[in-house]
Protein backbone atom coordinates (compact mmCIF):
# COMPACT_ATOMS: atom_id res chain seq x y z
CA UNK A 1 0.00 0.00 0.00
CA UNK A 2 1.99 2.88 -1.06
CA UNK A 3 0.78 6.73 -1.00
CA UNK A 4 0.91 6.53 -4.64
CA UNK A 5 -1.29 4.18 -5.39
CA UNK A 6 -3.75 5.71 -2.84
CA UNK A 7 -2.92 8.84 -3.97
CA UNK A 8 -4.10 7.18 -8.16
CA UNK A 9 -7.13 5.42 -6.37
CA UNK A 10 -8.09 8.60 -4.39
CA UNK A 11 -7.86 10.89 -8.25
CA UNK A 12 -9.76 8.09 -9.84
CA UNK A 13 -12.43 7.70 -6.85
CA UNK A 14 -12.79 11.31 -7.20
CA UNK A 15 -13.69 10.77 -11.09
CA UNK A 16 -16.54 8.29 -9.96
CA UNK A 17 -14.82 5.42 -10.21
CA UNK A 18 -16.80 3.42 -8.02
CA UNK A 19 -14.15 0.32 -8.31
CA UNK A 20 -11.29 3.18 -6.69
CA UNK A 21 -13.72 3.54 -3.45
CA UNK A 22 -14.00 -0.09 -3.07
CA UNK A 23 -10.12 -1.07 -3.44
CA UNK A 24 -9.85 2.29 -0.77
CA UNK A 25 -12.52 0.56 1.72
CA UNK A 26 -10.57 -2.84 1.08
CA UNK A 27 -6.86 -1.52 2.29
CA UNK A 28 -7.75 0.40 4.98
CA UNK A 29 -11.06 -1.30 6.39
CA UNK A 30 -9.02 -3.97 8.93
CA UNK A 31 -6.88 -1.06 10.16
CA UNK A 32 -9.79 1.10 10.83
CA UNK A 33 -12.38 -1.56 12.65
CA UNK A 34 -9.33 -2.85 14.82
CA UNK A 35 -8.36 1.11 16.00
CA UNK A 36 -11.98 2.08 16.29
CA UNK A 37 -13.21 -1.48 18.26
CA UNK A 38 -10.07 -1.05 20.84
CA UNK A 39 -11.36 2.33 21.28
CA UNK A 40 -15.23 1.54 21.69
CA UNK A 41 -15.22 -2.32 22.65
CA UNK A 42 -18.50 -3.17 20.67
CA UNK A 43 -18.50 -4.67 17.88
CA UNK A 44 -21.72 -3.80 16.25
CA UNK A 45 -20.97 -0.14 17.28
CA UNK A 46 -17.82 -0.48 15.92
CA UNK A 47 -18.97 -1.61 12.22
CA UNK A 48 -21.39 0.94 12.17
CA UNK A 49 -18.69 3.77 13.27
CA UNK A 50 -16.24 2.01 10.55
CA UNK A 51 -18.91 2.70 8.02
CA UNK A 52 -19.77 5.97 8.90
CA UNK A 53 -16.20 7.26 9.05
CA UNK A 54 -15.67 5.88 5.79
CA UNK A 55 -18.76 7.95 4.79
CA UNK A 56 -17.56 11.03 5.83
CA UNK A 57 -14.00 10.17 4.46
CA UNK A 58 -15.36 9.76 1.21
CA UNK A 59 -17.96 13.01 1.56
CA UNK A 60 -14.55 14.86 2.11
CA UNK A 61 -12.51 12.95 -0.21
CA UNK A 62 -11.86 16.31 -2.52
CA UNK A 63 -10.55 18.15 0.99
CA UNK A 64 -7.93 14.98 1.58
CA UNK A 65 -4.47 16.75 1.05
CA UNK A 66 -2.17 14.99 -0.42
CA UNK A 67 0.97 15.66 0.93
CA UNK A 68 -0.29 13.50 3.78
CA UNK A 69 -0.76 9.87 3.84
CA UNK A 70 -4.46 8.90 3.09
CA UNK A 71 -4.22 6.45 6.50
CA UNK A 72 -3.44 9.25 8.61
CA UNK A 73 -5.94 11.00 7.35
CA UNK A 74 -8.57 8.51 7.55
CA UNK A 75 -7.34 7.53 11.78
CA UNK A 76 -7.94 11.44 12.12
CA UNK A 77 -11.83 11.03 10.97
CA UNK A 78 -11.99 7.84 12.73
CA UNK A 79 -10.95 9.46 16.07
CA UNK A 80 -13.05 12.10 15.69
CA UNK A 81 -15.84 10.46 15.44
CA UNK A 82 -14.71 7.97 17.65
CA UNK A 83 -14.48 10.83 20.22
CA UNK A 84 -18.33 12.29 19.18
CA UNK A 85 -19.48 9.06 20.20
CA UNK A 86 -17.96 8.54 23.71
CA UNK A 87 -18.85 12.06 24.29
CA UNK A 88 -22.34 11.01 23.48
CA UNK A 89 -22.25 7.60 25.72
CA UNK A 90 -20.94 9.43 28.94
CA UNK A 91 -19.46 6.51 30.52
CA UNK A 92 -21.10 5.63 33.67
CA UNK A 93 -18.53 5.95 36.92
CA UNK A 94 -18.48 3.52 39.84
CA UNK A 95 -16.97 3.13 43.18
CA UNK A 96 -13.79 1.11 43.72
CA UNK A 97 -15.02 -0.02 46.71
CA UNK A 98 -17.58 -2.07 44.91
CA UNK A 99 -18.00 -5.14 42.36
CA UNK A 100 -17.66 -4.58 39.27
CA UNK A 101 -20.48 -6.14 36.91
CA UNK A 102 -19.44 -8.11 34.30
CA UNK A 103 -20.54 -10.33 31.66
CA UNK A 104 -19.78 -12.75 33.77
CA UNK A 105 -20.85 -12.15 37.07
CA UNK A 106 -19.71 -9.57 39.29
CA UNK A 107 -15.62 -9.27 39.97
CA UNK A 108 -14.43 -8.27 43.66
CA UNK A 109 -10.64 -6.86 44.34
CA UNK A 110 -8.58 -10.29 44.74
CA UNK A 111 -4.90 -10.37 45.36
CA UNK A 112 -2.82 -13.35 43.74
CA UNK A 113 0.05 -15.38 45.37
CA UNK A 114 3.37 -16.32 44.11
CA UNK A 115 2.83 -20.27 43.38
CA UNK A 116 1.04 -21.13 40.36
CA UNK A 117 -2.95 -22.62 40.78
CA UNK A 118 -6.09 -22.49 38.76
CA UNK A 119 -6.93 -19.28 41.23
CA UNK A 120 -4.13 -17.33 39.95
CA UNK A 121 -5.32 -17.93 36.24
CA UNK A 122 -8.43 -16.61 36.98
CA UNK A 123 -7.18 -13.39 38.74
CA UNK A 124 -5.11 -12.95 36.19
CA UNK A 125 -8.24 -12.77 33.34
CA UNK A 126 -10.10 -10.40 36.43
CA UNK A 127 -7.18 -8.01 36.51
CA UNK A 128 -7.10 -7.55 32.57
CA UNK A 129 -10.30 -7.17 32.88
CA UNK A 130 -9.77 -4.54 35.30
CA UNK A 131 -6.80 -3.17 33.25
CA UNK A 132 -9.38 -2.58 30.12
CA UNK A 133 -11.91 -1.00 32.09
CA UNK A 134 -9.21 1.28 33.79
CA UNK A 135 -8.14 2.09 30.20
CA UNK A 136 -11.92 2.40 29.12
CA UNK A 137 -12.74 4.50 32.04
CA UNK A 138 -9.60 7.16 30.67
CA UNK A 139 -10.35 10.64 29.12
CA UNK A 140 -10.55 10.09 25.50
CA UNK A 141 -7.51 12.12 24.71
CA UNK A 142 -5.63 9.92 26.59
CA UNK A 143 -7.40 6.64 25.84
CA UNK A 144 -6.58 6.97 22.23
CA UNK A 145 -2.82 7.80 22.45
CA UNK A 146 -2.56 4.49 24.94
CA UNK A 147 -4.51 2.49 22.19
CA UNK A 148 -2.54 3.71 19.34
CA UNK A 149 1.16 3.33 21.52
CA UNK A 150 0.34 -0.25 23.53
CA UNK A 151 -2.29 -1.82 20.77
CA UNK A 152 -1.86 -0.14 17.52
CA UNK A 153 1.86 -0.29 18.28
CA UNK A 154 2.32 2.95 16.72
CA UNK A 155 5.51 4.74 17.26
CA UNK A 156 5.29 8.76 18.54
CA UNK A 157 6.31 9.84 15.72
CA UNK A 158 2.83 7.72 13.91
CA UNK A 159 0.57 8.75 16.67
CA UNK A 160 1.79 12.35 16.13
CA UNK A 161 0.79 12.39 12.48
CA UNK A 162 -2.38 10.63 13.21
CA UNK A 163 -3.73 13.10 15.92
CA UNK A 164 -2.18 15.99 13.90
CA UNK A 165 0.03 17.13 17.45
CA UNK A 166 3.56 17.53 18.74
CA UNK A 167 5.35 14.53 19.69
CA UNK A 168 5.75 16.26 23.02
CA UNK A 169 2.16 16.20 23.10
CA UNK A 170 1.59 12.64 22.58
CA UNK A 171 4.85 12.01 25.13
CA UNK A 172 2.94 14.18 27.83
CA UNK A 173 -0.18 12.47 27.12
CA UNK A 174 0.92 8.59 26.99
CA UNK A 175 3.06 9.48 30.22
CA UNK A 176 0.05 11.55 31.89
CA UNK A 177 -2.25 8.09 31.08
CA UNK A 178 0.15 5.71 32.83
CA UNK A 179 0.09 8.11 35.61
CA UNK A 180 -3.58 7.48 35.78
CA UNK A 181 -3.47 3.79 35.28
CA UNK A 182 -0.96 3.02 37.62
CA UNK A 183 -2.87 5.10 40.11
CA UNK A 184 -6.13 3.02 38.84
CA UNK A 185 -5.12 0.04 39.14
CA UNK A 186 -3.15 1.12 42.23
CA UNK A 187 -7.24 1.05 43.86
CA UNK A 188 -7.92 -1.66 42.63
CA UNK A 189 -5.12 -3.95 44.45
CA UNK A 190 -3.10 -4.41 41.00
CA UNK A 191 0.31 -3.75 41.93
Amino acid sequence: MSQESDKFLIQLALAGNQKAYGELIRRYEGMIFNFIYRMIGNRAETEDIVQETFIKAFKALDSFDEKYAFSTWLYKIATNHCIDVLRKRKLSTFSLDSSIQTEKGNLHRQYSDDSFSPEKALIYREHTTLILQAIESLPPKYKQVINLRHREEKSYEEIAQILKIPIGTVKARIFRAREILKQKLKNYGIP
